[in-house]
Order: C-alpha cells, then structure tokens, then sequence
C-alpha cells in the first residue's frame, strides 16, 4: 500500500493489482466507524467503476448471494446520517439484515466527497 499525499483520511493508498493502480478506500474509515485492530487484518473487494476499479478495504468476505428483489426495503430511519447516507436499502435474509451500499457515493462517483 502507497500513501496518498493530501488525499482525504479515507483513502488509504493505492495498491497495484495486476500491473494496474488501484485507489484503496478504507470502508471503516469512509463510513465514520472505529479503526480496524489487530489481529484483524482488511481485505480488498475490488469494484469496476466507470473510472476503473476501486479496492474497498472490508473486515470480513462472506458468500455471493442471489437475493429477491421483493426482500428489498429502505434503510432503518435511525441510522446514523454519516452511514444512512451511503446506504440504498437491506435486504432481510433469515437471522440478519444484509446492506446494501451506494457504490457511487463510497467511492464519491457521484454526490460523494470528491
């Protein structure tokens, strides 16, 4: 990971993947949330952007899931607006909720810190 100079606390660096360089945004960060500690090391989800892809550092990779659109609802009214903002809906799945994040406003696309 290469620091960024003067990029917003967010960013953690860039990071090569593949021979390409890719911006690495720390989601804890991005999201307001306490900073990662050891022995919890993050690890990449990579997005493809309309800019080229865009690591997000997460704590935990769970399954790929196939969920019903009719599962969709809006995110809880008494979320924190720091996180409300980034969050399009949930998706209630048994025992768990399952968010869904506005990629756009997390890696600032659009609406989002520049």
């Amino acid at each position: 990971m290469t620091p960024v100079p003067r990029a917003p606390d967010y960013i953690a660096g860039l990071i090569s993947l593949r021979g390409q360089i890719v911006t690495a945004i720390d989601l804890r960060r991005r999201l307001g949330m306490e900073e990662r500690v050891p022995p919890i090391a993050p690890m990449s989800v990579i997005l493809n952007t309309q800019d080229g892809p865009i690591s997000l550092l997460v704590d935990d990779i769970g399954d790929v899931l196939q969920v019903p659109a009719h599962s969709f609802e809006p995110p809880p009214e008494n979320l924190a607006i720091s996180i409300a903002r980034y969050i399009q809906g949930v998706h209630k799945l048994p025992g768990t909720l399952l968010t869904v994040l506005d990629a756009d406003l997390i890696t600032g696309h659009t609406g989002g810190e520049p």
